[in-house]
């Protein structure tokens, strides 16, 4: 496996762990109200947000530059 290749892989995977964590921290605000919880759900959507645009410029980016 390349390097880019285990790059795009590892962010795949961050995208993935952000949205649970999202999801749980949402679900724990629905049965606990805590502006915590709230908080950390809206982070981690911001922060997968995030992971997407950057993945999606770092494939643009090899595609443009012919790395394989």
């Amino acid at each position: 496996m390349s390097l880019k290749n285990f790059h795009i892989l590892f962010i795949s995977v961050s995208v993935i762990l952000t949205v649970y964590f999202g999801s749980w921290a949402f679900s724990n605000y629905r049965a606990t109200p805590t502006m915590t919880y709230l908080a950390l759900g809206i982070a981690s959507v911001m922060i997968g947000a995030a992971l997407v645009v950057y993945e999606m410029a770092f494939i643009r980016k090899c595609r443009r530059d012919g790395i394989q």
